[in-house]
């Protein structure tokens, strides 16, 4: 009953707001001079508080030209062709539409153009990942084959690689004979998410996998490795991860930049799973379900921002 009542009030504040808010964004705009976008521009803290306010104001824009230039860059960003170029020219038309005085507002543009830059970048991002999360694996595919190895030689610069199908593979975590098959569910993406680890943080990589050996609490490197991937690419897709994103950088996001989200999570990941003591590998679930809600958390944090600081504990 008490659940009931309360998505009822829920309902109805939700309805009474949005039939409230444009009266209130008229009554600002009257009294301060200034439309919605200029008063989150200047109000609030630059990164994920401010992009995030302006991503919300123009999303629930009812002026057409404004609606009409986000369809048109949203497609480009699923197109992946958003460059910086347009989105000067779409400040320009807010700017136009919206009529600020930019001699009185000179350092709005600029603002704005940063809010877009991380809105759109971060749009971008989501669908190169997407496309790269669609690419299947492919042995016949010589650049496939080559970062595979790459792979082998920077996890294993000691022992030689056999054959291309072999048990070797179980000794970094793959489940059987050829990796292949373990990529089906996130694509290359899974490979390239483990190779930049090992390559780009190789101390931190081999940490963690011979950490993942441990006789008790051990895992399977690749394994979680690819799991921690899919975990990745959910925050993405959801946008549960924009905190970190809009306060990672205010330029275009790169596909670098989610390979680092990426290893900050696989890196915290192992922390906890040897925290957690696990008694076998079918604890699995449950811990990486504590971590996840333990993230998510983390990123309701307008200043969420996950670096790559590693520290390398005992074995």
């Amino acid at each position: 009953m008490l659940r009931l009542s309360l998505r009822m009030f829920g309902l109805v504040w939700v309805t009474v707001y949005w039939w409230v808010r444009p009266m209130v964004k008229w009554l600002l705009r009257r009294t301060t001079g200034l439309c919605e976008l200029q008063r989150v521009c200047y109000g609030e803290q630059r990164g994920a508080q401010r992009t995030q306010g302006v991503e919300f104001s123009l999303e629930h824009s009812r002026t057409p030209e404004i609606q009409k230039c986000m369809k048109y860059i949203d497609g480009k960003c699923q197109e992946r062709t958003l460059n910086q170029e347009l989105i000067y020219y779409v400040v320009f038309a807010i700017v136009k539409i919206k009529k600020i005085n930019t001699q009185a507002h000179k350092g709005f543009s600029d603002v704005l153009g940063q809010c877009l830059t991380q809105i759109w970048g971060f749009r971008q991002l989501s669908a190169e990942v997407e496309a790269k999360r669609r690419e299947m694996y492919d042995p016949a595919n010589p650049q496939h084959e080559e970062k595979l190895k790459a792979l082998w030689e920077l996890m294993m610069p000691d022992t030689q690689l056999e054959a291309r199908v072999t048990k070797q593979w179980q000794m970094i975590g793959f489940q059987g004979d050829d990796p292949q098959t373990d990529f089906r569910g996130m694509g290359v993406l899974g490979l390239e998410n483990l190779l930049f680890f090992a390559e780009h943080h190789t101390s931190a990589a081999r940490h963690v996998l011979a950490r993942s050996l441990h006789p008790t609490w051990g895992y399977s490197f690749a394994i979680v490795g690819i799991n921690i991937t899919h975990l990745a690419y959910s925050l993405l897709q959801s946008g549960a991860a924009k905190t970190h994103f809009y306060n990672a950088s205010k330029r275009f996001l790169e596909l670098r930049a989610f390979h680092q989200f990426y290893c900050h999570l696989f890196f915290s990941f192992d922390e906890m799973w040897r925290q957690e003591k696990p008694k076998d590998i079918m604890e699995f679930s449950r811990i990486r379900d504590k971590f996840e809600a333990q993230v998510k958390l983390k990123l309701k944090n307008p200043l969420a921002f996950f670096k790559c600081n590693f520290v390398l504990e005992n074995v």
